[in-house]
């Protein structure tokens, strides 16, 4: 299932905690402040269910300029934002902050909401309509659609969902590899559970069992427990707000801006090199070793700003810039963050981690440049694995990773070369042709695999296996069935599952009743054990057993599918042995007599025509006798 978060963007009181309420139900201002000043001052969360079932997390922001940081630390791991603009207002300072904060961020898809519609005329709304749009011209958010709502009336509110569920289509699932990042926006302590911490996990997943890290104070702990959307699972993944219970860590020990991750899956630092952008609103050129405000996830530091082609950025430029910050920070390659002045408060600009842990670099040094337009843009091999993270697709061919690399092919080979010798990349092999997969995407695949295989067996322990089809919808809808046959029989050589027909198991899965159903199959096998050719209906053995629909359903699959019992017909049911028993008495027989009518094959099984029929039909369908005219003959 797809997993995103929304999140709001807009000036102060122009409605964005009331619009949240009207689509979710739900009222994200928790303090009393806020209640009794009407505003947002923290962040606020909620669910959101969608029509078509989907779940999504709004974090909503607030507007105010004074709770600019507290807004920064809630937009930045969003996938869709929600810009609102209030009709009887139009646009206002935070309006155009807000949307700076969003182009330099990137946030990929979004939606211009126009609030208090109930309040203008229609030529009024369509002058700030086009307003909006004019300002938008240039960012993120030009192609995004425009809704007009009022969460007062209700007006509009039935559209904007219907848009939102459209809009989120558009949405690429964030890819569940690497190591778990979860930013941390809340720090509390629940009685009787401990320190919790929430964030949007923006990358990799997380396990209940799992030993974390809190960085950059490098405090190691476990994950006693998770939520998403105030419900526990044994597992979260990208792209969901996630509650975790913490042991080990008391809540004083760790603050918003931490972020949580597995062990040594982050370095901190102090340094970090970026592609710095500085907005063409900014008031003058950016000075080297600035003092600035960086926020990046959920934290807020200050650092100095050196810049490394030059004495000054203009305004609407960019260039190369290390970031000296005032204490260690817990950053990854291709973060983005935002800077802001360091007095008076104004974003100014923003950047992406080209390094998140460089040594301290020279300036206007050519070799530096040189070196950072590489990193921006990777190694092939970087570039390689990079074009590989893609979940709709998994399995590539050397043609395909050439052109999407659009390099050299000797060049792309041979990094390819390099990254299957490193273990970076699998090669599988099927129909003389040669596939590749990231290994990062074939461990995070199994692991989703063998769960999945778990909780079916734990379910369903008489059955043989889950549907292939099932898995691959679930986990593999990119591939075909015949690049999914594949990749299944990697996972079966290397033990990770096994091929039972049309079913997949576990390696060394085998159904079997558990202890507390033990002794009523044993009864059950007795039952068409001795009931020798003229055995109960399975509806009889149902009432005797006093068995569930479901239960008995279970077990007439587990007894047929491992071929303890054979279905000769409906509700007629033989044990395999007494069948076999069966055939060696007929055969003895037409040896000796040549043909056999039916009568005589009831007489000689000591049964009724009701058994005696499908019990010759078996003998027929597995060529031990054919029929001629009324009698039966030896195949």
């Amino acid at each position: 299932m797809k997993h995103f978060i929304i999140g709001t963007a807009g000036h102060v009181d122009h409605g964005k905690t009331v619009l949240v309420r009207a689509l979710t139900g739900i009222d994200t201002d928790r303090l009393k402040e806020e209640k009794e000043r009407g505003i947002s001052i923290e962040l606020g969360f909620a669910p959101f269910k969608l029509p078509n079932g989907t779940l999504a997390g709004v974090v909503d922001v607030p507007g105010h300029e004074r709770f600019i940081k507290n807004m920064l630390a809630g937009v930045g791991g969003i996938d869709m934002v929600l810009l609102v603009v209030a009709a009887d207002e139009g646009i206002m300072p935070q309006t155009e902050e807000h949307l700076e904060i969003i182009d330099l961020l990137q946030i990929p898809e979004g939606i211009i909401v126009i609030t208090k519609i109930d309040l203008v005329e229609e030529d009024w709304l369509e002058l700030v309509k086009e307003e909006v749009l004019e300002l938008v011209r240039g960012t993120v958010l030009e192609n995004a659609p425009v809704a007009g709502v009022s969460a007062v009336t209700g007006q509009g509110i039935p559209e904007l969902i219907e848009l939102v569920q459209q809009v989120s289509e558009k949405l690429s699932d964030r890819p569940a590899i690497g190591q778990a990042r979860l930013p941390i926006d809340r720090v509390f302590t629940v009685t009787g559970f401990g320190t919790v911490v929430t964030g949007t996990l923006v990358e990799g997943n997380l396990r209940v069992g799992d030993t974390v890290e809190i960085m950059p104070r490098q405090r190691e702990g476990r994950v006693r427990g998770l939520q998403v959307h105030g419900q526990k699972v044994e597992a979260a993944g990208p792209g969901q707000r996630v509650a975790v219970n913490v042991a080990g860590i008391e809540h004083e020990q760790i603050e918003r801006g931490s972020v949580l991750s597995l062990p040594k899956a982050i370095v901190p630092s102090h340094r970090l090199d970026i592609r710095l952008k500085l907005l063409p609103s900014a008031a003058k050129p950016l000075a080297n070793r600035a003092r600035v405000r960086v926020h990046l996830g959920t934290v807020e530091i200050l650092a100095r700003v050196t810049l490394l082609e030059g004495d000054e950025l203009e305004p609407g430029s960019s260039g190369f810039a290390q970031l000296e910050c005032e204490g260690p920070l817990a950053a990854a390659r291709g973060d983005r963050l935002v800077l802001r002045s360091y007095s008076p408060m104004r974003t100014i600009g923003g950047g992406k981690v080209i390094d998140p842990s460089p040594p301290k670099r020279k300036r206007l040094n050519p070799e530096v440049i040189e070196n950072l337009r590489t990193k921006e843009k990777g190694s092939p091999e970087e570039l390689l694995k990079q074009l590989m993270i893609d979940p709709k697709q998994l399995l590539f061919t050397g043609a395909e990773l050439v052109k999407g690399l659009g390099t050299d092919e000797n060049v792309a080979m041979s990094s390819l070369e390099n990254l299957v010798a490193l273990g970076d990349v699998r090669l599988l092999k099927s129909d003389s042709k040669t596939y590749y997969i990231l290994s990062a995407v074939f461990d995070q695949k199994a692991g989703d695999l063998i769960n999945t295989l778990e909780n079916y067996h734990r379910q369903y322990p008489l059955r043989p296996g889950i549907s292939k089809e099932e898995i691959r919808s679930r986990h593999f809808s990119g591939l075909t069935s015949k690049l999914f046959n594949v990749l299944m029989e990697l996972y079966q050589a290397e033990g990770i599952a096994a091929i039972v027909g049309e079913n997949a198991a576990l390696a060394g899965f085998n159904p079997a009743p558990g202890p507390a159903l033990e002794k009523t199959f044993q009864a059950i096998e007795e039952k068409y054990m001795t009931g020798d050719f003229q055995t109960p209906g399975w509806d009889e053995i149902t009432v005797q057993f006093k068995l569930s629909p479901a239960q008995a359903e279970e077990i007439l699959g587990y007894f047929v599918n491992s071929r303890i019992l054979i279905k000769l017909e409906d509700n007629v049911l033989v044990s395999r042995k007494n069948l076999d028993r069966a055939k060696e008495l007929v055969t003895e027989f037409l040896r000796q007599n040549k043909e056999m009518s039916l009568g005589e094959a009831r007489d000689l099984l000591k049964t009724s025509r009701k058994f005696a029929l499908p019990i010759m039909s078996y003998l027929d369908q597995e060529r031990i006798t054919r029929r001629v005219d009324d009698k039966r003959v030896l195949y």
